[in-house]
């Protein structure tokens, strides 16, 4: 009998010992997990998918705008300047885009900067049957337009 309780209380400290190993491994995973919501909204970590530094000096009251383009299949737009700094994100298809001379193309996923009063010579849907769409988000003074048209 003392055989068996001795056994039963060795079995019964293995249990308590492993109890506490898996809750102390359960508190260590919590912690990590709060230490990673700290940089995420949701379960997957947020992805910066561009990052700027905005020159400017004698800053006023800045507004930002966020605009939802949509290019229909072969669109294009006219000559056109940003007085204020763009970021664009391409949400589907895909463009080509002539800014300062240089041409650059993107598809669904891309980011890009554009400085502020380059000419933007235009964006072109490459698809022949599907359109394309971006958000374009500006900053800059308050009352400032987002785009002014080339006179030509």
């Amino acid at each position: 009998m003392k055989q068996r309780n001795k056994n039963m209380n060795h079995f019964s400290n293995s249990r308590l010992i492993g109890s506490i190993m898996c809750f102390l491994m359960a508190l260590s995973y919590n912690v990590k997990a709060q230490d990673a919501a700290k940089t995420s909204a949701g379960k997957v970590p947020a992805q910066v998918i561009l990052k700027q530094l905005i020159e400017s000096s004698g800053k006023k009251e800045q507004e930002v705008q966020m605009v939802v383009v949509t290019f229909a299949p072969g669109d294009s737009s006219k000559a056109h300047r940003h007085p204020i700094p763009t970021f664009v994100y391409v949400l589907e298809g895909e463009i080509e885009s002539t800014f300062e001379g240089k041409v650059s193309h993107y598809r669904a996923g891309d980011a890009f900067y554009e400085t502020p009063n380059g000419l933007h010579s235009g964006t072109k849907n490459m698809s022949k049957d599907k359109p394309a769409k971006l958000v374009a988000f500006f900053v800059g003074d308050k009352g400032v337009p987002f785009q002014v048209m080339e006179k030509h």
